[in-house]
């Protein structure tokens, strides 16, 4: 005898059934989203991932690009450039002979604003700058070399002028400071977010001693990393190991404002140094944005206050060298920065101090009738010509800055004639 299903079973069994194609064609569809999101990614994307590991040690330098290398650098969303560095090691044009006629050349230092590896070289503030200066003052004779390199401060960077820009002979030496070169220019700082080891640093650094004096220190060839950091990797940053899809959500979904895990592990191990004792724990920074804003606020630990003292030494040795070779000096400090901002007039009283003039780019977009706080909020851009810059009727930064420069040459001080 066979017993039939009762009606209840034969629901069930339909909603069953029901769930169950549901899920599949849920399933079959996701697939073919990440399918067509791959396919869509790897036609898109040249490649993914950066290619910037030809390097080598210069006892006078420290590390540095190997000459004549090929630099590939992507942040997966919206750049893919493949650029070669010069016979110095730099992200530039060969740098030209110095000749009988001579008129007035430019030398551009800083660290990745400068460097620039996001966008092609024949698009970089530099040769921008000279371009325009061959339109607007062509009897200047206008000629620019840029000596840029991530993760350096002033400090790291005087050996770029000291081996490479003063043979040039320039006659305006522009240096370009982004908020982040108050840690770099320290060699306690740095290592919070860099993770060299502060006694081992791989640029030229700076030593306080007892007495208050201050020394450069050379680049450690034995230079070393905190040891006994160890990051875990998410299950979605394994996945983009392999998937281009994966790589653009990941890149899309990261926030700087959320923990970082790398910045964290730092925090453990360097706060276990004696140098780290007088920091209280509420001013380590969680992430590289919240290091950044250190010195946008009042009433810093005695431990920032201190370490100010890196970025005034940098200044100094600048200053010294231009006054010395008679060479016109100018801080640029880039649109993260500018009037109303503490750190921007932490940087300001320093110049003023010294005598050396200070060009605020986000001031100058602002008062063009540029936006203001929409560019501070960017995670980054590069030096003046990223096309996130030259877009929404802003005006096109490179040329702001050639308008600031010769405004500083001609009217701030009444130098064209010497300059140029």
């Amino acid at each position: 005898m066979t017993l039939k299903p009762s009606a209840s079973d034969t629901k069930a069994r339909r909603v069953l059934r029901l769930i169950g194609w549901n899920a599949a064609l849920i399933v079959m569809g996701l697939t073919l989203i990440v399918v067509a999101g791959e396919i869509y990614f790897r036609a898109k994307m040249p490649f993914t991932g950066e290619g910037d590991s030809s390097w080598y040690f210069d006892p006078e330098v420290g590390i540095i690009r190997n000459p004549n290398s090929e630099i590939v650098s992507t942040n997966n969303l919206d750049f893919w450039t493949i650029s070669r560095t010069n016979s110095l090691g730099f992200l530039d044009r060969e740098p030209q002979p110095i000749t009988a006629s001579d008129g007035c050349r430019i030398v551009v230092i800083g660290d990745s604003f400068v460097e620039a590896k996001e966008v092609d070289i024949s698009d970089k503030f530099q040769v921008k700058l000279e371009e325009l200066a061959a339109q607007t003052l062509p009897h200047l004779n206008v000629t620019t070399s840029a000596f840029g390199l991530m993760g350096t401060g002033q400090i790291n960077q005087l050996p770029y002028y000291d081996k490479y820009a003063r043979v040039l002979d320039p006659k305006l030496l522009v240096f370009v400071f982004h908020h982040n070169d108050f840690w770099d220019n320290s060699p306690l700082l740095s290592p919070m977010i860099s993770g060299q080891h502060p006694e081992h640093s791989r640029f030229v650094t700076a030593l306080k001693n007892e007495d208050g004096t201050m020394e450069l220190r050379p680049p450690d060839p034995w230079h070393r990393r905190i040891q006994g950091l160890r990051v875990s990797t998410s299950w979605l940053q394994k996945v983009a190991e392999v998937s281009h899809f994966a790589r653009w959500i990941e890149a899309k979904i990261s926030l700087p404002s959320k923990p970082d895990p790398w910045i964290i592990g730092l925090r453990e191990l360097l706060k276990e140094l004696p140098a780290y004792e007088t920091l209280p724990l509420e001013w380590w920074p969680n992430n590289f944005n919240e290091a950044m804003d250190v010195y946008n606020k009042d009433n810093l630990p005695l431990f920032y206050e201190e370490n100010l003292v890196f970025t005034e030494f940098g200044l100094d040795e600048f200053k010294r060298r231009a006054d010395r070779d008679d060479v016109a000096l100018v801080i640029l400090s880039t649109h993260f920065i500018g009037e109303g901002d503490l750190a921007f007039d932490r940087l300001k009283a320093m110049a003023e101090a010294r005598g050396i003039p200070v060009i605020s780019q986000l001031d100058y977009i602002i008062r063009s009738g540029g936006g203001g706080g929409g560019l501070r909020a960017r995670t980054f851009d590069t030096l003046f010509t990223g096309p996130s810059l030259a877009t929404a009727g802003r005006p096109k930064p490179c040329c702001n800055t050639w308008l600031r420069t010769r405004e500083y040459a001609t009217v701030g001080t009444g130098h064209e004639t010497r300059l140029c």
